[in-house]
């Protein structure tokens, strides 16, 4: 079996740009969702749906699987790791920032 590569932030971003794809998350944050449930969910066709959960799938942040005759999709939470972890990179370096001119106002008498 191949190994699968890191989650890519890019992909994911690209794919969240969307506001179908993205409800289209929220409706299978929960449990796994069959194509045709998450379409009445989010008010698209099967076909555009799938559509979307492809565009999801290849970013990492949704997985198929097949139960029966089902085809089932649920968030992959590795991909969405993927797109917090570099998110989170931001915030260290804005806290500082923060925190030098709070400091900075309190020193020059301001506060």
């Amino acid at each position: 079996m191949a190994s699968q590569s890191a989650p890519d932030p890019d992909l994911a971003f690209r794919a969240l740009v969307d506001a179908n794809r993205r409800a289209i998350l929220k409706a299978i944050r929960s449990e796994p969702c069959s194509v045709g449930f998450i379409a009445g969910e989010v008010g698209l066709s099967q076909q555009t749906t799938s559509h979307h959960l492809g565009v999801l799938r290849d970013a990492g942040l949704a997985v198929g699987t097949r139960d029966g005759t089902r085809h089932l999709f649920a968030v992959k939470t590795d991909g969405l790791a993927a797109v917090r972890s570099y998110l989170d990179d931001f915030w260290p370096a804005k806290l500082s920032a923060l925190k030098s001119a709070v400091e900075s106002r309190q020193g020059s008498g301001r506060g």
